[in-house]
């Protein structure tokens, strides 16, 4: 078992290169074929314009949208042409509002979709859209690269964020070519609760499913002993010396993530290490 067909969004030349580079890495460890999608983004957004504007107006913010989506597959394409893998590039031009469509419609053939940190500085709201229509409106597995990090070749210790979710199983299964391959896997789990179906075995059932796939799994039971269930997880990623997260995707709802925080927002934006995700 292993990814086969791989997707990269680059909106940005230069803040999306490590991405690009990672989703290389990928295809090429799994004989997998990469598309990059250029994309170039109208970012009016619909009704900032009087009625009656000139459509010479609108027309002129799509032209900079498609300038910019051929520059960036100038670059890219220049980029990738010395590399031993299968590759397509693919020149793309959006308005906001209509991103999410556009992309479903690509992204669903994707076994595994390449993104840059969707928070921080230079990351626009797009950013946050292509990972969210990749997770929800395709139910496609999402790696998600910090900004300057390189994913590591190979990747042998793996920890996995489980709290008994759908979503965390879910992303579990999507990542079991990964998991294989590794040397060690750690399920974490963080304040169990005392009358769940595991109470007695904590990860017990997810570490037999594991092993017969012939994965070297191990079990932590952690308190959590910080303000912050994504605290207690990052400081275990740095005992653990851990190469790659797997977690769910928002367990909860995305509106109440993006105004009060969570634990799929709070890992993105503080996780020095790739992370594995799916809804």
């Amino acid at each position: 078992m292993s990814f086969k067909t791989l997707t990269t969004i680059v909106c940005d030349e230069t803040a999306d290169m490590h991405a690009l580079n990672a989703a290389v890495a990928l295809a090429r460890s799994n004989g997998a074929h990469l598309d990059v999608i250029c994309l170039g983004l109208d970012r009016t957004q619909p009704g900032f314009y009087y009625t009656g504007t000139n459509a010479m107006v609108l027309q002129d913010n799509l032209q900079f949208a498609l300038a910019e989506s051929e520059r960036i597959e100038s670059v890219i394409q220049q980029h990738l042409h010395a590399e031993d893998i299968s590759w397509a590039v693919r020149p793309m031009t959006a308005q906001m509002a209509g991103l999410t469509p556009q992309l479903s419609s690509i992204l669903r053939f994707s076994d595994l979709v390449v993104l840059p940190r969707p928070y921080g500085d230079g990351r626009g709201h797009e950013h946050e859209e292509i990972l969210e229509a990749a997770l929800f409106s395709c139910r496609v597995p999402v790696l998600v690269m910090p900004d300057n990090a390189t994913l590591p070749d190979p990747i042998s210790r793996v920890v996995v964020a489980w709290n008994e979710s759908n979503e965390a199983l879910g992303s579990v299964r999507s990542a079991l070519p990964i998991l294989t391959e590794a040397d060690s896997v750690n399920i974490t789990i963080i304040d169990p609760p005392q009358h769940g179906p595991d109470r007695s075995d904590p990860g017990g059932a997810l570490c037999q499913m594991l092993s017969r796939h012939g994965v070297a799994v191990e079990v932590s039971v952690l308190a959590k002993t910080m303000p912050r269930v994504s605290d207690v997880l990052c400081r275990h990623l740095n005992d653990q010396d851990a190469q790659l997260l797997v977690m769910g995707a928002y367990g909860h709802s995305r509106l109440r993530q993006s105004i009060m925080g969570g634990a799929t927002r709070n890992m993105l934006e503080m996780a020095e290490l790739p992370v594995f995700m799916a809804h």
